[in-house]
This record gives structure tokens, C-alpha cells and sequence, in this order.
């Protein structure tokens, strides 16, 4: 296991996104949706370029499973997956968009639009979690990948198994404080 520290000029970054770009905790859902999406996105126009790539419209899938006794949301996708290094890239790097980046490598294609553009989405979870794990097997790889943070701590990354491609991202819901209730998120 592997543990490596933000790339950004400052962990007073990360502490800033977290508890000021958002006014709304709930909104970190939506951001983890639309990543699930973007990862769909891609997998489907990988589909649609390489004939020799079977996965059919009903194969995609998002889920959301919330564990009140663990106090987890799981969020899953059947998207693309990320390599150890798209780990480190996009969410070793705050502000780094892994959707910008795959755009522009397919920018002569018409028609692809992918929703998380800017790169700090992800870290909304943060909000509400203490802890964030993801679990992903890109596409044609044999190897899953752990990604984990507490936060401005930095990371951690090692080889798992995971038998089918996409992500699993499980938030570790923060304990409830005296002004705020994370419950509703479970």
C-alpha cells in the first residue's frame, strides 16, 4: 500500500473546498452521480468506437445503498473504471477533472457531453464523510485499485480484487455533532 500526500500547493486548499464551496452538504450526491454518469458516458462511446467491444445500454447501472448500522453510502457504477494512475490524477489532484481531460482527448467527436468538467465535485463527500474509499477496475485490466482518504491527511492506494469493471465509492458517514444531524444522509 502505497500512502501519498494531495498535490495541491496547500492542504488548507482541500479544508477550503470542503467546508466553503458548497452551502448545501447534500449537494456531494449529485457530484458522486454525476461522476457515475461521466464514467457510463465513456464506457458507452468506448462501446460505440471499438466493434470489438460487447456492452449493451442495459449493462449500465448506478446504485445507491445507504448501511445505517455501518453508517455507509455506497455509491456503484458500471462505468469505465480508473487505472492506478487516472487514481492518482484525478483524485490525488485537487481541481484535476478527469472529464475535462478525456474531452479533450475526444474533442473531434461530436456529440459527447460529460458533466464533471472542473475537478473538485469528488471532494464535496468530505462534507459528509470522514472517510472516503473507492474501488474501481478500469476496463481491460485484471488489476482493481483502493483508493482511500481522510481527508487533508492524503491517501492511500493498493491492488485489490474486484471481479466486474466500474467504481464503488464508500462514504463513512461522519458521527452526528451537536449542530449537525449526518443521519439524513444514510
Amino acid at each position: 500500500m502505497e500512502t501519498k500526500q494531495f498535490k495541491a500547493e496547500s492542504k488548507r486548499l482541500l479544508e477550503m473546498m470542503i467546508h466553503s464551496i458548497y452551502t448545501h452538504k447534500e449537494i456531494f450526491l449529485r457530484e458522486l452521480i454525476s461522476n457515475a454518469s461521466d464514467a457510463m458516458d465513456k464506457m458507452y462511446y468506448k462501446a460505440l468506437t471499438d466493434e470489438t467491444i460487447s456492452f449493451e445500454k442495459e449493462h449500465y447501472k448506478i446504485t445507491i445503498e445507504p448501511n445505517k448500522e455501518a453508517r455507509q453510502l455506497i455509491i456503484r457504477d458500471t462505468g469505465i473504471g480508473m487505472t492506478k494512475e487516472e487514481l492518482e490524477e484525478n483524485l490525488g489532484t485537487i481541481a484535476k477533472s478527469g472529464s475535462l481531460a478525456f474531452k479533450a482527448e475526444n474533442e473531434a467527436q461530436d456529440g459527447h457531453d460529460i458533466i464533471g468538467q472542473f475537478g473538485v465535485g469528488f471532494y464535496s463527500a468530505f462534507m459528509v464523510a470522514d472517510v472516503v474509499t473507492v474501488v474501481t477496475k478500469p476496463f481491460g485490466s485484471a488489476v482493481a485499485y483502493k483508493w482511500e482518504s481522510r481527508g487533508v491527511e492524503g491517501y492511500t492506494i493498493e491492488e485489490v480484487d474486484k471481479e466486474t469493471v466500474g467504481t464503488e465509492i464508500t462514504l463513512h458517514i461522519k458521527a452526528n455533532e451537536e449542530e449537525e444531524s449526518y443521519d439524513e444522509y444514510l
